[in-house]
């Protein structure tokens, strides 16, 4: 059974989303704002996270942003609005998906399953939004070099390019200070660069930080 934590500002809409799931799925815990949601997420740590797009505190991308690298969590956004920008927004933040809240409890059980396990999911017509905004002609080109890294790597790299030491990003993202220089010395192979100097240099080039 997958477990969930719940992020909506209104109350009546989570008791509706508990009553729909049923007991198809373990809710964790609920937030309303983002603050809440931060925390509540980082310190349980489910497998999928309902996010509300429009959220008191800097909406649903604030509490990506905020979370970002920190918890192995994936994010389904879930909301009433059907905005492009609001869709592109949350994916570009790192939500693996997005539904409308006129989904059913059986269609929303299966996005669940299908984002814990993965996969990308959006309704129908959102995910031409997606597919347009990532073939415009303004996409950042391909980068052969970034290509290359991994996403712990960046997550690893991001830190060390805003002055982390080793023991501050060891303790953001959860592993050991070991496996942080095992990370920073494969990229540091991968990049031929020398040291942590280049390395956030290279960062702050490609706008990682």
């Amino acid at each position: 059974m997958r477990s969930v934590v719940l992020v909506d500002d209104h109350q009546m809409f989570r008791t509706g989303v508990k009553a729909e799931l049923g007991g198809a799925v373990e809710i964790l815990g609920e937030a309303g704002d983002v603050d809440e949601a931060v925390a509540v997420v980082g310190a349980l740590r489910p497998d999928v996270v309902l996010l509300d797009v429009h959220l008191p505190g800097g909406g649903g991308i604030e509490v990506l942003r905020r979370l970002h690298g920190t918890v192995p969590s994936r994010f389904l956004a879930l909301s009433v609005s059907d905005a492009a920008e609001d869709v592109i927004g949350v994916v570009r933040g790192g939500a693996r998906g997005y539904v409308t809240k006129t989904i059913s409890g059986p269609e929303l059980t299966d996005a669940i399953e299908r984002v814990a396990g993965g996969d990308a999911v959006f309704s129908p017509r959102l995910a031409g939004f997606v597919l347009d905004a990532f073939a415009a002609s303004d996409a950042p080109a391909a980068d052969p070099e970034l290509d290359q890294i991994t996403q712990r790597e960046r997550d690893v790299l991001r830190l060390i390019a805003r002055g982390y030491a080793y023991k501050e990003i060891a303790r953001e993202l959860f592993i050991s200070v070991k496996t942080v220089e095992t990370h920073v010395s494969s990229v540091l192979r991968k990049l031929q660069l020398s040291n942590r100097h280049e390395l956030s240099r290279w960062a702050a080039a490609r706008r990682l930080v």
